[in-house]
């Protein structure tokens, strides 16, 4: 059963994916739908991150001992001025690091 499952999840992800990246379908997307998808993914990355950051122990955690709210504060910082994924997760990662020594 389990195999049967994964197989039809497999199948289903890669129709959805095949019918909007192969260029000779004749399915196109209108301005208006790549308009609200291109919110897509900061959505989905907003409701993975603020819960990590905030929520520790199901209680919202604010306080200045909170290593992920500097490392996530350090990461943000350093993608507005940097645009640099490497120096974002680099300096993101070293405060996180530094802080939860420190606290």
């Amino acid at each position: 059963m389990t195999y049967i499952t994964l197989l039809l999840l497999a199948s289903i992800t890669f129709t959805t994916r095949y019918l909007f990246l192969e260029g000779k379908l004749p399915i196109r997307l209108g301005p208006n739908i790549r308009c609200l998808l291109s919110f897509s993914g900061p959505a989905v990355l907003t409701a993975i991150f603020i819960p990590i950051l905030f929520i520790h122990q199901q209680q919202l955690d604010i306080s200045m001992s909170n290593a992920y709210l500097w490392g996530g504060l350090a990461a943000s910082i350093a993608a507005y001025k940097t645009s640099s994924v490497y120096w974002t997760i680099a300096l993101g990662t070293g405060l996180f690091l530094l802080t939860g020594m420190f606290f």
